[in-house]
């Protein structure tokens, strides 16, 4: 019958009593497949971290504005990551990044969540931000 019709005779399930089978355009199945799982991978959401960098010393003006940047991407849904950048000798001032990047966290308090707190990992102080869901 498949040869008649000129499609493929496509075995869906070997395993039962009498095995199903079905008679179907085997190109065209796997190109609906694909267009399938692309559909479902454009709906996926996709996540964007934003970085923004800090020095040990950083100014309380260039803090303002780094902090008006954090508050903007946390609002269009971007994560955030935070670090102060210790170079050379001004490793000796870990906690003043530690408390640079807690008061960072606090100040955006009502725009997004800590998701981990400062971590030291080799010249980079850590902290990760999330943006809060927004109610509809």
């Amino acid at each position: 019958m498949a040869d008649k019709l000129e499609l493929d005779l496509v075995e869906i399930s070997p395993k039962a009593d009498p095995p199903v089978c079905r008679i179907t355009d085997y190109q065209k199945f796997l190109y609906q497949q694909k267009r399938k799982q692309k559909e479902l991978k454009s709906k996926a959401v996709k996540v964007i971290v934003k970085e923004i960098r800090f020095g040990p010393n950083t100014d309380d003006h260039d803090y303002q504005f780094k902090l008006k940047h954090a508050e903007k991407f946390l609002s269009e849904g971007a994560k955030v990551k935070a670090y102060v950048f210790f170079k050379g000798r001004s490793i000796l001032f870990k906690e003043k990044g530690e408390i640079l990047l807690l008061r960072f966290a606090q100040d955006l308090e009502e725009f997004g969540k800590v998701e981990q707190l400062p971590k030291l990992e080799g010249k980079r102080m850590i902290i990760f931000l999330s943006p809060k869901k927004v109610k509809k």
